[in-house]
């Protein structure tokens, strides 16, 4: 008997969260039984994903929204929620990655067994899926803020968790004090929404539109784009994340990098194209320059990384960057009143936020694996872990070819719509918009590239040559449920790109329900299993695209087959020219990124540093070996938030000298206070 349908939308919306926080109050009760602790924090988990995937699914499938609204005599405890198709798809993508990262966990978490408290991971992990959740389903905006802080203070806890290590603990505490400057922002700009509209409700905001003067409206953009882009990782807000994401547990780091900071473009698209829509066209040129900016220097710096987490914290800059030029597409062709293509331009960066969402925690989850078993992130101690993890190591090269936009999987077709729209837009655009429309193809082309020869060197130091250290050669294949996680994973990351097609028809649905687009028809004809432009401009299949690899790969191996099948195979050592073959002759990650470091030096700036050891320690003069350190320079550590950090300091000195003592020159402060918080209310 199916009972499924007996359920409603909102029936499993509410499940959903009372899964979650069934789990987090649980997990800390098994504090000292670790098993107890890690199935019980985890099976609510996977719980609460189901139910939050089928509340999804039905309203994206059925066109069925809902909401819940409680209404008090303090306008203050007044809240709404409401799940329209743009929220259910974020709470898709938030219950599946979800629902597999925590089935990953179940095995994963076993090597905390002893070392750290499991309950109050399990107590933080299901209220941050909780949180997420609250966040994009949140109508009113003092609603928001709170349950943004209950996200952004669970992901903090759960970013410290491997709290001996002091680099952790640091990585928190930068994650903690970027995400409050971005809260602060937000703040700021729905108080001036709020000023404004006399509204707290996003929907009566939407209607008192009129009510914004254009520069309040524009300091609310900015405001918001600095907020939102803080916690999307958006250069130059991004530093709290290449640390962060690494520091975490790897089914967190999963989340957070594949979905929480989708939570940022989540607000930008609900501000920018339903909110406050028919913005100028500066606004949509500022977020594709970011989203250009982003996706280059992203994937640029990752490929100077050897942290195998940190590499993938970087990419997730770039993904974020591909998103923005999407979304920043979409803004400039609406304020042209190029509808159409404006549709187009969104639907590509929602398409681009699922593909995002399923290829990183791929690759997260498969590095979590790989250092679960090596006890080390630094690619250059690996190699060679093909013989050992076979199964870990084709999942990772799944993702590596999704998320170097390689066809048949999803990151190719996504890829490929954002480009369309750059393309179709450079031909109808004028010259006002064109030359950032060249700027941001360009630099979507150039990112394609380097990220393609970033995940060559991320899987061939990590899974192929010979073991650089102990550690891999006794590694072994990852446990069944870190498996399971894995294999769904790559599957979906195949089944979205041969349904591409279907994917954009749902993705179209649901941007042109948004105030700034209307119902008019995308520039993308759109079958299940083909994606079209109109005037025959461009059309894929990836179907078509498989069979035709799949054939010339067939006609490739008959035809060497036809030619040397029937010669005598012999096996025999490699020539090594007289010496013994070893790992330290393998081309390492250092040396197969130095290219692209010296070609971007100039922004890159790339530090070296030699260390003389002595043979004989009581004379300098015989060197035993020297010691090179190649890094690169953060240069928006040293020239943006350094001076920022020395300036909050010497104003921090200056303002200690108000600090008196003196009981009369305090109540002087606050008379002067209140003066000019009158004279403020009078004007």
């Amino acid at each position: 008997m199916n009972l499924l349908p007996v359920f409603t939308a909102p029936d499993l919306f509410i499940a959903a969260l009372c899964f979650w926080l069934v789990g987090a109050c649980g997990a800390p009760v098994f504090s000292k039984r670790d098993r107890l602790a890690n199935h019980w924090g985890n099976g609510w988990a996977i719980l609460g994903a189901l139910a939050g995937l089928s509340s999804s699914l039905m309203v994206l499938l059925g066109r069925a929204p809902f909401a819940f609204d409680y209404s008090s005599f303090l306008p203050l405890l007044s809240f709404t929620f409401k799940v329209d198709p743009l929220a259910a798809f974020f709470i898709l993508i938030i219950s599946l990655i979800a629902l597999l990262a925590s089935i990953y966990a179940l095995g994963y978490v076993t090597h905390y067994y002893g070392k750290y408290n499991l309950g109050g991971l399990g107590f933080f992990y299901n209220i941050f899926l909780a949180g997420m959740v609250l966040v994009v389903s949140a109508h009113q905006a003092l609603l928001f803020l709170v349950v943004w802080e209950i996200m952004s203070l669970a992901s903090y806890f759960l970013v410290i968790q491997e709290n001996r290590e002091e680099k952790n603990v640091r990585a928190g505490s930068l994650y903690f004090i970027m995400t409050h400057l971005g809260t602060a922002c937000i703040l700021v700009a729905f108080l001036l929404l709020y000023q404004k509209t006399g509204t707290l409700d996003f929907s009566l905001m939407k209607a008192h539109l009129g009510a914004i003067p254009p520069l309040e409206k524009n300091v609310i953009f900015i405001l918001a784009l600095v907020g939102f882009g803080t916690k999307a990782g958006i250069i130059p807000f991004h530093i709290w994340l290449p640390s962060a994401h690494p520091a975490a547990p790897s089914h967190v780091s999963a989340l957070m990098s594949g979905v929480m900071i989708k939570t940022g473009i989540y607000m930008l698209i609900r501000l920018f194209m339903d909110l406050l829509p028919g913005g100028p066209l500066w606004w949509g040129v500022v977020i594709l320059l970011l989203g250009a900016a982003s996706s280059l220097l992203g994937v640029l710096y990752a490929l100077t990384e050897h942290d195998l987490k940190r590499l993938l914290a970087y990419h997730s800059i770039e993904n974020i960057g591909i998103i923005l030029i999407g979304l920043g597409a979409a803004l400039v062709f609406s304020s042209l009143r190029m509808i159409p293509l404006a549709i187009l331009g969104l639907t590509a960066a929602l398409f681009h936020t699922l593909n995002h969402a399923t290829f990183k925690s791929l690759l997260f989850m498969g590095a979590g694996s790989v250092i679960s078993e090596t006890h080390s992130r630094n690619m250059e101690e690996y190699g060679g872990l093909i013989k050992t993890m076979p199964q870990t190591a084709f999942f990772f090269l799944i993702g590596s070819l999704a998320i170097s936009a390689l066809p048949p999987f999803n990151g190719f077709f996504s890829e490929w719509l954002t480009f369309q729209s750059l393309f179709v837009g450079l031909m109808a655009a004028d010259a006002s918009a064109r030359w950032v429309l060249v700027l941001a193809a360009g630099s979507l082309a150039f990112t394609g590239g380097l990220a393609a020869m970033c995940f060559v060197k991320a899987f061939g130091v990590t899974f192929l040559a010979r073991p650089r250290s102990q550690a891999v050669i006794q590694s072994r294949e990852s446990g069944f449920s870190l498996r399971l996680g894995m294999a769904v994973l790559a599957l979906l990351t195949l089944l979205l790109g041969l349904a591409g097609g279907w994917v954009t028809q749902i993705l179209s649905g649901i941007v042109t329900g948004l105030a700034d687009l209307g119902s008019a028809e995308s520039a993308a004809m759109a079958t299940p299993l083909t994606v079209g432009l109109r005037n025959d401009f461009a059309s894929l299949s990836l179907p078509l695209v498989l069979a035709a690899l799949v054939l010339a790969m067939g006609l490739t191996l008959g035809a060497v087959f036809s030619v040397s099948g029937r010669r005598k195979i012999r096996i025999g050592p490699t020539w090594d020219c007289g010496t013994t073959l070893n790992s330290r002759m393998e081309i390492t990650a250092t040396g197969f990124a130095r290219s692209i470091i010296t070609i971007f030096q100039a922004l890159l700036r790339p530090t070296r540093e030699v260390r003389a050891e002595n043979q004989d320690e009581t004379s300098p003069y015989y060197r035993k070996n020297n010691r090179i350190e190649l890094g690169v320079e953060d240069i928006y550590r040293r020239y943006l938030y350094q001076p920022l950090q020395a300036l909050a300091f010497e104003a921090s000195e200056y303002v200690k000298r108000i600090q008196s003592g003196n009981i009369n020159m305090y109540i002087l402060y606050i008379l002067g206070i209140l003066i000019a918080l009158l004279l403020a209310a009078v004007v």
